[in-house]
């Protein structure tokens, strides 16, 4: 059985673009397989550690979301984090919650996401403790 997180930006609320631009820029080193321009990545890290990422670009408005399934503990955790991190997103995890960077993040979550959002580190470590204790 596959597990997936989601990257959402939130204002007000509501879901935004992601920065298509700044996805490249951090998953660039990682790719290898597809690629931004086909919808779908495949990343590996340092450790060896891979995660199949969906993605898909909508012009102006950015990436509405990205997708991430299969991927492995270690190295990867930290890829995503600092993906996350670095397109001002939030974390959702398929079984609920949300992951934060900021504290101020969580006045731009949906209300049903704001009360119970964690605030975490954007390392490895921090989300894997976040995993561990699901």
């Amino acid at each position: 059985m596959s597990y997936s997180i989601f990257l959402l930006r939130f204002v007000g609320g509501e879901v935004v673009g992601l920065d298509a631009e700044r996805f490249r820029q951090v998953t660039g080193p990682y790719v290898v397989a597809g690629g931004p321009g086909e919808g779908f990545s495949q990343l590996r890290a340092e450790d060896g550690g891979e995660a199949d990422v969906y993605h898909e670009a909508h012009g102006e408005h950015g990436m509405p979301c990205v997708t991430v399934m299969h991927f492995a503990r270690g190295a990867m955790l930290g890829v995503l984090a600092r993906l996350g991190a670095a397109l001002g997103a939030s974390i959702v995890p398929q079984d609920g919650g949300a992951l934060i960077f900021h504290e101020e993040e969580r006045r731009h979550l949906p209300a049903d996401l704001q009360e119970n959002a964690v605030v975490i580190a954007p390392t490895a470590e921090a989300l894997q403790a976040v995993f561990d204790t699901r």
